[in-house]
């Protein structure tokens, strides 16, 4: 990949310049590398087929002055603002409902299925383990304000992957399990187009070296306990947390989640693309809900009422009992799940909502949304009325803001009416870009939903109107990434925003008939890079990862 060959070079140059004269941070600058990859990654072992991990070398900080230069001897200056970290698309799974679409793989990749789904809530908590472990910002030494989660939370859209979810978050005993007492999903159903790991016999995922692990799916739905959070954390909702399989509006199916019927699969490929077809066209819904009442290959499964789809009201109120996260009885109604909390002294966070109720993958933002956006950023910014040459208003603030939301910029073009306010106006990603533009207290734009790790700068003619797009690659999906987030004033006119990934409290490498908790995320590792059905570059290049974000301020 790209990024491989980037990073090569970027560790060959060491600490001086990196590719393409890119400067990397000196390490005498680091309070902390310890449990970072910038002390060590995974890399996988060999050269070819299925690959094992191991410790490998740790990433650079690669310093970033797309918006503005850097100034010497800054590092004697800084002081941190804050210090925070992002999860995002856990897609904790119920790997057994009967409402999934397994066997859309071949078509659709490794959104459809994952030979690891089974082991998402052991994944998660690897990495709660890591953020506990952690603790402080390695740039800044600062500890962690909070925790920010940016959606796709559940995969499903299950009251019990919601459940579980929470346990994950704020600690306790998880039974990752529905239906009968044994696991009972494609896993197991002796079809040759999905991983059996219990069975002898051939399949797909064997053929291109995974192992038979004899007790594996027993283990996955074993009971464990996830030690919570030991920081504050809050949550944006995903395009999963509110959408059939993060695609389809509710009420075309929604009694098939507690039932008996689990299709897991077609002997025509016609109908397989016919029915992956409904995830992006609406006008091919009608035909893909046809095919689905009348044909298949049917499993008969254990119906479990904890499978129920809940709705965005249901979402917020299940936050409430324990600190609502950033929600409160302001958004119990499921409407407006968009609100601002304080981030640190003088940095305030807005957490958005991207998610259109339409269906679809992709998300937009209403206008009532938006126009509220733009009144919290005047309220706090006489910065604001300075550029526009006004006078300045009473009580007004100048705050630093980081805003986050699940879907990024060019992901943000489903401008359909959401039923929630059907007659308020949808507006896609530039929008809110042009929004954004026009407050020199912006600082970053926070976010999710692509599974990759991309760093986007976003210019302006004014530099302190400039800011950065940062998007975090997904925990469900290889390489498992969090990202810490420092954010600190460099007494010059600049401020630097530190990204540094964090990778599961994990080994790299167990024997395979290990079945402890620390195990079974080890293994959720390794079969996440094995995917034969994964088509994208989550790493991003060595610019998408451990690096300083420059920013002007004024």
């Amino acid at each position: 990949m790209t990024g491989f060959n980037r990073r090569s070079f970027l560790l060959a140059m060491g600490v001086g310049m990196g590719a393409a004269g890119v400067p990397l941070l000196d390490r005498q600058a680091f309070a902390s590398t310890a449990g970072t990859t910038l002390e060590t990654t995974a890399t996988p072992t060999g050269t070819s087929g299925y690959r094992r991990l191991q410790a490998g070398p740790g990433w650079p900080t690669v310093v970033r002055s797309d918006l503005i230069q850097a100034k010497p001897n800054r590092e004697a200056r800084r002081k941190a603002l804050a210090s925070f970290v992002q999860f995002s698309d856990m897609h904790i799974c119920d790997a057994q409902s009967p409402l999934r679409f397994e066997y859309l793989h071949p078509v659709m990749g490794s959104s459809a299925h994952r030979p690891q789904e089974a082991l998402t809530t052991q994944g998660s908590t690897s990495l709660v383990r890591r953020v506990n472990a952690v603790k402080n910002g390695p740039l800044t030494g600062r500890p962690f304000d909070f925790l920010m989660t940016t959606g796709d939370n559940t995969d499903n859209h299950e009251n019990v992957e919601l459940d579980w979810f929470l346990t994950v978050l704020n600690g306790g005993r998880i039974t990752p399990n529905t239906g009968d007492s044994r696991y009972e999903g494609v896993q197991n159903a002796g079809i040759s187009t999905f991983w059996q790991p219990d069975l002898s016999g051939a399949d797909d995922y064997k053929a291109k070296g995974f192992p038979q692990l004899p007790g594996l799916l027993d283990a996955a739905v074993r009971t464990f306990t996830s030690p919570g959070l030991d920081i504050p954390w809050y949550a944006t909702i995903g395009n999963h947390d509110d959408s059939v399989v993060g695609a389809l509006p509710d009420g075309l199916l929604d009694g098939w989640y507690t039932g008996r019927k689990k299709i897991v699969g077609f002997g025509d490929p016609v109908q397989n693309a016919k029915v992956a077809q409904a995830f992006h066209d609406p006008k091919a819904i009608p035909e893909a809900m046809a095919i689905l009442g009348t044909s298949g290959v049917v499993r008969t499964v254990t119906p479990d009422d904890r499978r129920r789809l809940f709705t965005t009201a249901e979402y917020v109120r299940k936050h409430l009992p324990s600190g609502g996260h950033g929600y409160t009885d302001a958004n119990a109604d499921g409407v407006d799940v968009f609100y601002t909390f304080r981030m640190a002294p003088g940095v305030t966070g807005i957490s958005m909502d991207t998610t259109n109720l339409a269906g679809f993958s992709t998300g937009s933002i209403g206008l009532h949304q938006l126009n509220w956006i733009e009144r919290t950023l005047k309220r706090n910014s006489s910065l604001y009325y300075d550029w526009l040459g006004l006078p300045q208003r009473q009580n007004v603030t100048d705050e630093l803001f980081v805003l986050f939301s699940h879907h990024t910029s060019t992901t943000m073009g489903n401008v359909l009416p959401d039923r929630r306010r059907p007659l308020d106006p949808r507006m896609n990603g530039d929008a809110l870009l042009n929004l954004l533009h026009r407050f020199p207290n912006v600082l970053a734009w926070v976010n999710g939903h692509t599974h990759r790790n991309v760093i986007t700068p976003h210019r302006h003619a004014t530099p302190s109107r400039s800011f950065w797009e940062i998007n975090t690659a997904a925990h469900v999906d290889y390489p498992q990434h969090a990202r810490v987030i420092e954010v600190a004033d460099n007494g010059d006119g600049t401020l630097s925003l530190f990204t540094t990934l964090l990778e599961a409290d994990a080994p790299y490498q167990v024997d395979y008939d290990d079945r402890s908790d620390q195990g079974l995320a080890s293994l959720c590792r390794e079969f996440t890079y094995n995917d034969i059905h994964s088509r994208t570059d989550p790493l991003g290049t060595p610019l998408d990862r451990n690096t300083e974000l420059l920013v002007a301020v004024r």
